[in-house]
């Protein structure tokens, strides 16, 4: 099955072998994101809540280049540097998407340094 690559220089670009994004058939898989500035690669120096913002930002603007939308996500996973901040995270996370929530998984990780939240969805295009 082929595969096409999505690819945009309105979120940050990667910084190591892998992909903004991939399409095959119906599926699109956006990369983990961290709150960076897509113009200078610098990572945001927020809080919890600013960091998951600028990271649903970035993800609805790849998941944009590839035509879908948040309507499209069937699956959000979520990495934390801290368990502490999961409340933050959530309420943040709140005021960016709308119900009906995508199902999403939430896990705590070792994340780059001064990065409090790394996220990445699955979509389904129909």
């Amino acid at each position: 099955m082929s595969f096409t690559t999505i690819t945009t220089q309105a979120a940050p670009l990667p910084v190591g072998a892998y992909s903004q994004a991939r399409r095959i058939g119906p599926f699109l898989q956006v990369c983990g994101q961290i709150a960076t500035d897509p113009a200078t690669g610098a990572l945001l120096k927020t809080d919890a809540a600013g960091q998951t913002r600028r990271v649903l930002e970035q993800l609805g603007t790849i998941l944009a280049a590839d035509g879908a939308g948040w309507d499209d996500v069937l699956m959000v996973r979520v990495h934390l540097a801290s368990d502490d901040d999961f409340d933050v995270m959530d309420a943040a996370y709140r005021s960016v998407l709308a119900e009906p929530f995508p199902p999403r998984t939430t896990v705590t990780a070792g994340l780059a340094p001064g990065a409090l939240i790394e996220a990445d969805v699955l979509a389904v295009r129909t």
